[in-house]
């Protein structure tokens, strides 16, 4: 078994080669999160109680349209990243295969129909 000084691990980036590259998707992706859940929320405080002609035209605006897109992209991306990191933590085998495959599809499809819904709006 070959001595390997904690440096020379870190710069292997562990085991699997990538812990450090999702820690710091993760750690980017909620740091966004923090900026567009308050702009979401102010923008989307103005819509809220609206008629859907009022909120078409609302939403024809570009800065509500992309803050709400940009919310919905990187929430789900984070949501996607944090579940599979919990899927990998507490799964093995098939289990595991099967679940983030299922997650995978479960946050692309909710973010597809996400995107839609706004561009239906916005266009």
């Amino acid at each position: 078994m070959p001595y390997i000084t904690d440096r020379k691990r870190a710069s292997g980036l562990g085991s699997a080669k990538r812990g450090t590259e999702k820690h710091w998707q993760m750690s980017l992706s909620s740091a966004a999160l923090v900026v567009l859940v308050v702009l979401f929320i102010f923008t989307f405080g103005g819509a809220l109680g609206m008629g859907y002609e009022e909120a078409v035209v609302y939403y024809h605006r570009p800065f509500p349209a992309i803050v709400a897109l940009l919310t919905i992209a990187v929430g789900l991306l984070h949501f996607r990243g944090g579940v599979q990191i919990l899927i990998d933590d507490y799964t093995r085998g098939l289990t595991r295969k099967a679940l983030i495959v299922g997650t995978a599809c479960l946050s692309y499809a909710a973010l597809a129909a996400g995107v839609f819904a706004i561009a239906r709006l916005a266009l």
